[in-house]
């Protein structure tokens, strides 16, 4: 019965994180500023997966086509709650209407990888190696 318990009791999963992406990004003092970013449930992952597949005609059959630029777009949208890519000064200050471009502009390759890195390791792919160290931690 404890490990149904544990089933039946989980950890909250609305996790959320401060991380550093850029010492670029810095408040009156000069210190660097945060993201915010909150893990994904695989619920939430799903419909981000649907909404960047799409049916496409290739040598004369359909075939899914999974947007692999379009879902790293929705994910840091989805998941990155500070700073707020869906304000319009934010949008307006990068040129874009819609704001699921706001991070491509705002960041340098490796700042968007790493903002990328951290969302997938907070919504939980990790290695089961990885696992297991942290269990034992």
């Amino acid at each position: 019965m404890a490990t149904l318990s544990a089933f039946l009791h989980p950890v909250s999963a609305n996790q959320e994180k401060e991380v550093i992406i850029s010492t670029r990004f810095q408040d009156e003092q000069g210190n660097p500023v945060p993201f915010v970013i909150r893990a994904l449930s695989q619920e939430e992952n799903e419909r981000l997966v649907k909404q960047c597949t799409r049916r496409v005609k290739e040598r004369g059959q359909t075939v899914d086509f999974f947007d692999k630029t379009a879902y790293s777009h929705q994910l840091i949208l989805q998941s990155v709650k500070s700073p707020d890519f869906t304000q319009k000064d934010i949008c307006d200050f990068y040129g874009v209407v819609d704001p699921a471009l706001v991070p491509g502009k705002m960041l340098l390759t490796g700042e968007y990888n790493r903002l990328l890195d951290e969302i997938m390791d907070i919504s939980g792919f990790q290695s089961p190696e990885e696992i297991g160290e942290e269990a034992k931690n």
